[in-house]
Formats: structure tokens, sequence, C-alpha cells
């Protein structure tokens, strides 16, 4: 019987939303019979033409349309402040969560939160937990290239939630897990935090001097009891505890240009080296030491900046070669995405050979995707034939295979990261880039297209063949917010995570396009309607007199022609019986 009740119920409720849109309708044809058959006795149409037309001034009809135009302009100010905060019209919100289940429509999405999947599956949307920032593989210099932009146009490159990323990253990669910090790391846990630079720069020189004095105490406190035999492992074990993210912030910040950068942090790696190597040992004598995990991220950071200053200044067959050396000695640091600066080097040096081998490394169906990887394997096979390509010839004779599988390429691309074709087809203007990313964001456009465009002008033809086909991914994805055709649903987050990570001079790119409901729409034209009807009124009210019985008859014209033919096929007397009654 538990069983059955609910089915009734569902019957009955499926009954009701039948029957109710019959009804409707049945009450709408009584409305209009009672109409016809009121028409003439109770004098409607003299009645309506006397009254509306005779009787009211123009004045009342200026005050009418005034006051309409009034209300439906508050309406649009409301539902346009609505869109702009949700998302969405409220009428139409209202509509569809009320009058939709009594007309017997499906229940709002919004409870289950499903979308359909390629092969017509439900699949749950991304929710906004999904939307992770991750480090810019290419993010620039501080001092030598976001500092000297600020000085030539005033200008901050970075926001304050994206500068605050990279403190968190720098507490994380170069502060060791141990819970008692020593006394320099403790100051340069408190440099990154800083808001000020010259803040930073001090504490990064506090630290450093705070090494310098631990290292002249060791040497005159310890030689003595350790000896000779163990002077080396002392003296390495001192270099391992100097203070080498000391010297990486300020190769960030304080250096203005790649060639001062490029010495500190070869200092900085003189160090980190030193300490690394000799951790095992060191540890066997001191518990100073304990910070191996540190030093490997700290090792791996520094030797990565190294190489992209040897691309920046030019010596790129030795970035590529560092950048290689460091994929081989630490390959469980895939999610650092080194593969994207070797990717970006050996483009430059039109090394696609190459480019293709890594490509078919990291571009494996059970790796994440990123604008680079994508775009990159777009852009070799569109070099392949785009020297020859032609949109007239295309559309005469058709595509060929290869076409087909750089045309496929394009929009496999353009379906990750919607954003990167305007920046390549300088549609839109560049900016430098954050130092943090969301993938199939406008921050992850803008990042590529920094680097990648010089390549894609080197391509002859590989701008035109994006050009033409770019925008056909649109036509394929029926809508790309609710359904994927390669990658899963586009996230609805992503504008919001790209706001805070780029600059506020920088018109953000969102795609999809929230478009105007229509009820927005609506009554932004009935405002605009409303309004000229009571200026015109107001200016010429005989002549808008003659508009209005031209109009009211012309409106009921159908009307009188339907009661013509109603009273040839009743007869009169049946009508003068209805009347009666």
């Amino acid at each position: 019987f538990a069983n059955a009740s609910p089915g009734f119920t569902e019957k009955l409720k499926s009954w009701l939303s039948w029957s109710w849109t019959y009804v409707c309708f049945l009450w709408f044809g009584m409305v209009l019979i009672m109409l016809y058959v009121l028409w003439s006795p109770l004098k409607l149409q003299e009645t309506l033409t006397s009254v509306f037309l005779n009787t009211l001034t123009p004045k009342f009809y200026v005050a009418l349309t005034g006051t309409s135009s009034l209300i439906s302009g508050l309406i649009l100010i409301f539902e346009w402040w609505y869109f702009r905060k949700y998302g969405t019209s409220f009428i139409e919100q209202v509509s569809v969560s009320h009058l939709r289940p009594l007309l017997g429509g499906v229940e709002s999405s919004s409870t289950t939160g499903l979308f359909s999947s390629v092969n017509g599956d439900a699949e749950p949307r991304p929710s906004v937990s999904e939307c992770k920032v991750w480090r810019n593989p290419l993010n620039l210099f501080r001092g030598a290239e976001y500092n000297r932009y600020t000085w030539v146009t005033g200008k901050e490159p970075l926001t304050y939630y994206d500068m605050n990323l990279s403190a968190q990253d720098h507490q994380t990669f170069f502060t060791g897990d141990t819970q008692q910090l020593r006394p320099e790391d403790a100051v340069m846990q408190k440099a990154w935090r800083e808001r000020n630079p010259q803040a930073r720069i001090r504490a990064a020189y506090q630290a450093i001097e705070i090494n310098h004095h631990k290292y002249k105490y060791f040497l005159v406190h310890y030689k003595k009891q350790l000896g000779l035999l163990f002077i080396n492992t002392l003296i390495s074990c001192v270099h391992l505890c100097r203070c080498a993210a000391a010297y990486v912030l300020l190769a960030e910040e304080e250096a203005t240009t790649i060639t001062e950068a490029e010495r500190l942090f070869k200092k900085a790696l003189s160090i980190g080296k030193d300490g690394f190597y000799s951790t095992k040992k060191a540890h066997e004598i001191f518990s100073l030491c304990n910070t191996a995990g540190k030093d490997i991220n700290l090792l791996v950071y520094i030797k990565r900046r190294l190489a992209m200053c040897a691309r920046k200044l030019g010596r790129i067959k030795e970035a590529v070669k560092m950048m290689r050396d460091l994929m081989k000695e630490f390959p469980l640091l895939g999610m650092l995405n080194i593969h994207e600066n070797l990717l970006e080097a050996l483009l430059e040096l039109q090394a696609y050979a190459d480019v293709q081998a890594v490509l078919a490394k990291y571009d494996d169906i059970s790796l994440p995707k990123s604008a680079t990887i994508c775009y990159t394997s777009a852009l070799l096979k569109a070099r392949a034939v785009s020297d020859k390509f032609s949109p007239e010839a295309a559309s005469r004779r058709g595509l060929s295979t290869a076409e087909m599988n750089a045309v496929e390429a394009i929009h496999r691309a353009v379906e990750f990261n919607p954003h990167v074709p305007k920046y390549l087809l300088e549609m839109k203007s560049l900016i430098l880039p954050p130092e943090h990313i969301l993938k199939r964001g406008d921050s992850e456009a803008v990042a590529y297209a920094f680097f990648h465009l010089q390549h894609w002008k080197r391509a002859e033809g590989a701008l035109n063949l994006l050009h033409c086909t770019w925008e056909g991914t649109f036509r394929i994805i029926p809508y790309p917010l609710e359904k994927g055709h390669l990658f899963y649903p586009y996230p609805g987050c992503t504008e919001t995570a790209d706001r805070e990570l780029l600059p506020s001079f920088h018109e953000v790119s969102v795609y999809p396009k929230k478009e105007l409901p229509f009820f927005i729409l609506f009554t932004a034209g009935l405002c605009s309607f409303t309004a000229m009807l009571a200026m015109l009124t107001h200016q010429f009210p005989e002549l808008m007199g003659v508009f209005a019985k031209a109009f009211f008859s012309t409106l009921f014209a159908p009307l009188g022609f339907f009661a013509d033919k109603m009273e040839s096929f009743m007869p009169s007397s049946f009508w003068h019986q209805l009347t009666r009654i």
C-alpha cells in the first residue's frame, strides 16, 4: 500500500496538470463567446469608442503612457540588476519555478544539477571548487619585467590575489615541514607575506645576515669538537643552512635585469646544491638540516628559473638542455609543468620533430590538458597545410585528410580554451600574463598568447587557417555551458576566478557570453515605446487621436469580421432569444 500511494499521487498530479491546460483554453473560449454575445446588447463598441476616444482628454493619455513608461522602466532596472548579480531573469525564474509545474512542465533543473554528456548520459556540472588555479609555468620576473611595466605605464600588472597565491606557494615550497623553524626561515616566511616589495627585500637581506653570523658561530664552536675529519661535512652542512631562498627573492624582485637575476640565481644554486647533496651525510651528525623536501623544491625552482633566464637571454639550446636535465633528474615533479617551458623553447628553435616527441608523451588521454598542449598540437598540424590553404579552394574541392586533421585539432583546442583565438588573431590586446592561471580561462589564454603568438606568426598561413575555422567549433557544440564534445562541460566559474587574477584595466573575456533574457529586452522595448507615445501625444494630441482611432478600428476589424461570419451561419432569432435571456 505504501508503494501504491505515491503512484496514485503522481497519477493525480499528472491528471491535474493535463486537465489544467484544457481548462484554461476552455475558460478563454467562454470569455470570447460572452464578449461576442454581449457585444450588441451592451453596445460595447459604442461604449469603448465614446469613453476612450471621445470623452478622455489628451492629458489623460499622456499620463497613462508616461506612467506605463515609468513602471516598465523600474521593472527594467530591477531586471538588469538581478541579471547582473545572479545571471538570470527574475520574471523568468519565477515563471519557471511556479507556473511551469502548474502547466505540466518539468521541474527546474537547478535541483538536479545534471547536464548531458557526449553519450547522452547525465553527469554533474563542474562546481566552483573545480576551478583550481595553477602556477603559470612561464611567469615573468617581478623586478626585471613586471616592475619595469609599472615604471613605464603606472599600472599594476599583478593583482593582490595573484601575489598572495605566489606568497603561499613560496611558503609551501621553500619552508620546511618541521614545526621548529630556523630563524632565517621565520624571517623568510614573513618576507613572503609582506605586501610592500621593499619590505620583502629588507627581510631577505636580514635572513642572509642571520646566516652569516650562524656560519661564523659554527666554525668557531664546532671545529675543535669535530676535528679535521669532519670539517668538510661541517662546511657543507653550514652551506645548507645558508639561506638560498633569500637570494631567490632578491633575484625575483630586486634585480632589474635578467642578467642580474641570473647572477643571483646562480649564487642561490651554488648554496642550494651544496646543501642538497650533503643532506644525507650531515643529517647523521646534526639535526639542523632536516629540510630535504624543502631543498628539493628550492633546487628545482632555481634550476628552472635559470633555464628561463637563459631562454630570455637568447641561449635557447642551453635552456633546452637545462630543462631536459631537470625533467630527467626529477621525473616525479610533473605537476610543475616544466614540459610547457620546454615546448616553448623548442618552438623558438623550430625543432618541430622534438616538439612532436614531447607532445606524444604529455598529450595523453589520461593526463590533464592545457592550452599550451592543445594549441601547440594544432599549430603542428596547421603548419603542414597552412601555406597552401585557401578557403575558396577548400569550399570547391572539399578538405583533404591533412586539412581535416588540422581543422579538427583547431576545434579541439578552441573547445578547451575558447579565449585564445582572439589574442592570436590580435582581435583583442594582450597584457602581461599573471603569475597564476586558470585552465580554460582568460588568464590561461593571455599567458599562452603572450609567449606563443610569435610561433604562430612564424608558420606561414597558420593564423589564416585559424581565422577561417575557429568559430566553427561553436556550431559543433550545441551549447557549451551545458554540453561538452571532446572535454568535460565548460565550467561557469571561470569568469569569477579570472576577474581575481587579471588586473582591473583588462577587459576579461567571458565565454559563453550571457545573452540578455527575453524579459529584459521586452521591458526595454515597452519602456521606450510608451515613452515615445507619451511624448508624441503631448506634442501632437490631434494627430495622435486620429492615429488611435485608426489603430483601434484596425485592431477590432478581425473581431467584427468574425461576428459577421457568425451571424451569417446562425439565425437572427437564435441570437435574439439569447439576448433576451
